[in-house]
């Protein structure tokens, strides 16, 4: 217990913390609480669900992260002078989005979202890079929970509070807020101290790219441990491409009601959850973890079919956004500790890229068809199609357990 506790109270975590929330923060705005403003303004379920290709730079921003490794700011150093830069992009683009109306402007507000998606993962591509370098091995499980806890509580305030203050202060006043406090995480960056080993960049692009791949591609069932990157968080993901919607037009709740107990409520689940899950790594394999948190994922996006069945009920709600949450960031956990273990620190950047993006490729391809499937076979039928989308996965694991027990051998 003396041991976690000293982990908590270092540095480093308070850095993963604000770190955390850097990377959190602009997620939502391209995601949920544009979903949100979308369904508000009257755009129809199935543009809502085309809108789910805005994620697709999450899924492809390995392309350019040999750039970001190869390549030195003149300013602070490699890792943090890349974040400056994305946050200073992150901020324009977010109080830009703010002057716009989603039913005039339909397409800008797609591109700008698309855009803002784009620097937030070239953020992401830094930050993972920079905690990697910083965290030691023993550290790695609980400093990933602490990065969680502060990258929901960037995505609160994105989501929960965003929601709150729509109703309040309007959508494009929202954004200005959210803009604003975007600029304000450069403070964090500059605070933030400098990688305890100095290592220097690759030679060349050629190195920057070729380098990672054939690291990681001499592992033993390097294919089939991608695959399962793609499908372990994949009906999760496949979810919450419409439970916004979903909670809104077809069970009847506010945005506010949303706010508060899908964002709010839900983010002090996905919390404890990842704090759970983290803590319980210290004790619990690396495999045992990632089959029961994959267990608890699937069963948990069918509890939404209470909802459908029910109706609008407030208890219920808190259930099954608690349920759903806990589950998730607990899964969460684990999946970061399979991506850290499968990454050689050497070529951190690129491959922690390489595998992050590679887990949004199912959810970026078949999110577009959630408003056809809803359409098609109903709300409750969807949630059925997540928990069946969630199977492979688990079979998956059960088939690669000595492999994955090596990682951490």
């Amino acid at each position: 217990m003396a041991r976690y506790l000293e982990i908590f109270r270092s540095k480093k975590m308070v850095v993963m913390l604000f770190l955390g929330f850097s990377s959190g923060l602009p997620l939502a705005l391209s995601g949920a609480t544009l979903q949100a403003w979308l369904t508000v303004s009257g755009i129809d379920i199935k543009t809502i669900g085309l809108y789910s290709v805005i994620g697709i730079p999450y899924t492809i921003k390995f392309l350019w992260s040999p750039l970001m490794d190869r390549y030195i700011p003149p300013f602070f150093d490699r890792r943090r002078g890349w974040i400056a830069i994305c946050q200073v992009l992150l901020a324009l683009c977010i109080g830009i989005l703010g002057f716009q109306e989603p039913a005039n402007a339909l397409l800008l507000v797609g591109l700008l979202a698309l855009f803002l998606a784009f620097a937030s993962a070239s953020q992401d591509i830094v930050i993972d890079a920079y905690r990697t370098d910083i965290l030691e091995s023993q550290e790695r499980g609980l400093g990933s929970a602490v990065f969680v806890l502060g990258y929901r509580i960037g995505m609160l305030v994105s989501g929960a509070l965003a929601l709150i203050l729509s109703d309040r202060i309007g959508w494009n006043k929202t954004y200005f807020v959210m803009s604003t406090i975007m600029a304000l995480t450069l403070l964090f960056t500059y605070l933030a101290p400098r990688p305890p080993k100095v290592t220097a960049p690759p030679r060349s692009i050629k190195e920057a790219v070729i380098g990672p791949l054939k690291d990681f591609f001499s592992k033993n069932l390097a294919v089939v441990f991608l695959l399962l990157i793609v499908l372990y968080k994949l009906g999760d993901a496949y979810l919450g491409t419409l439970t916004t919607a979903f909670l809104i037009r077809a069970v009847g709740f506010t945005p506010t009601d949303v706010g508060a107990i899908n964002k709010g409520f839900g983010l002090v689940s996905v919390i404890i959850g990842s704090l759970i899950g983290g803590a319980m790594m210290v004790r619990v394999r690396l495999f045992h973890a990632l089959l029961l948190f994959g267990i608890l994922q699937a069963f948990s996006n069918l509890s939404f079919i209470l909802l459908d069945i029910f109706g609008k009920d407030y208890a219920l709600m808190v259930f099954v956004i608690a349920f759903e949450n806990l589950a998730g960031g607990m899964g969460t956990s684990a999946f970061v500790a399979l991506i850290m273990s499968l990454c050689n620190v050497r070529f951190s950047a690129t491959q922690y890229a390489l595998l992050s993006s590679l887990s949004s490729l199912g959810r970026v391809l078949i999110a577009p068809t959630s408003g056809f499937v809803v359409e098609s076979i109903g709300w409750s039928g969807f949630f059925v199609m997540t928990f069946l989308i969630s199977l492979p996965a688990l079979f998956l694991i059960l088939y690669m357990r000595q492999d994955i027990e090596k990682l951490v051998s």
